[in-house]
């Protein structure tokens, strides 16, 4: 089933896609050579205390901290410590979520530390990242949830190949429903399976978290003992872009982008939903 959602609501998890969007302008600052991936899930806990607001990763499934961070060959689940110390040339992938009045947030981010990246890195990135913007343009009324996944795949697929030949489009994880839960129906693809079906219409109230995760390598993954940590199978660094999106009756709102998704959606020819926090 697929929760959908009344303006009311899609107005608090509006309240909780900003606290996201502050975690990540936090995050970014701390996100430099010399810090440990603990110091940025110190400064998401500070964001979040300073909101008022709870963190829907920290015990989920008995996940032990606040954010995910995913550095260089991690692809997601990456987990905060002490001990993975930020070097110049890396890039990572953090991923964080927000609770207020029971409705959840979730976005996620690629940040290049340091300086000195190589462009393919710096394209990968790109890549990913503009194959998500091309997934929450597909979010409109009447289109389906296959809609989404063929434009992010299509997005992908269209792009200059990097100098190993491919892009891995990672199809163990996907997107997914959000709302008075942080996972909910439906699941999304980054890829079209035609065994699948076209999968829901999209109609007003139906709220998405659209997130790509793409390798410089293989699509192919495994989790490490900790029964978290998700590696490529041949080393490959990997780029996560994520926001989570809501259907309005005036068209799109990113709800963890600080201005709604309204410059990146009009760069697309879309006309994003007025904010209902404005």
């Amino acid at each position: 089933m697929v929760e959908i959602k009344n303006p009311e609501q899609i107005a608090k998890m509006r309240e909780a896609g900003l606290v996201v969007a502050a975690i990540h302008a936090a995050t970014r600052e701390v996100a430099v050579p010399g810090a440990t991936t603990k110091d940025l899930d110190d400064a998401a806990r500070k964001v979040l205390a300073e909101h008022g607001a709870k963190s829907n990763f920290l015990g989920y499934g008995g996940f032990p901290a606040t954010i995910c961070t995913s550095v260089n060959d991690v692809v997601v689940h990456g987990i905060p410590d002490t001990e993975t110390v930020l070097a110049d040339g890396d890039i990572i992938s953090i991923d964080c979520g927000a609770i207020i009045d029971g409705w959840h947030g979730d976005a996620a981010y690629t940040a290049f530390v340091g300086s000195g990246h190589s462009p393919e890195l710096v394209e990968l990135s790109r890549v990913t990242e503009e194959s998500m913007w091309a997934g929450i343009a597909a979010v409109r009324k009447g289109n389906r949830l296959v809609d989404i996944s063929k434009a992010i795949e299509g997005y992908i697929r269209r792009q200059p190949r990097p100098a190993n030949g491919k892009y891995g489009i990672v199809e163990d994880y996907g997107g997914h429903g959000i709302g008075s839960e942080m996972h909910m129906d439906p699941h999304l693809l980054n890829y079209v399976d035609r065994k699948r079906g076209r999968g829901p219409k999209l109609v007003p109230g139906f709220c998405i978290a659209i997130e790509p995760m793409v390798n410089l390598g293989t699509a192919k993954t495994h989790v490490l003992a900790d029964d978290w940590t998700v590696k490529s199978n041949d080393g490959s660094w990997s780029s996560h872009w994520e926001h989570s999106v809501a259907l309005t009756e005036q068209g799109p709102l990113v709800l963890t982008a600080p201005d709604g998704g309204k410059a990146k959606l009009a760069e697309l020819g879309i006309e994003a939903a007025p904010d209902p926090l404005a």
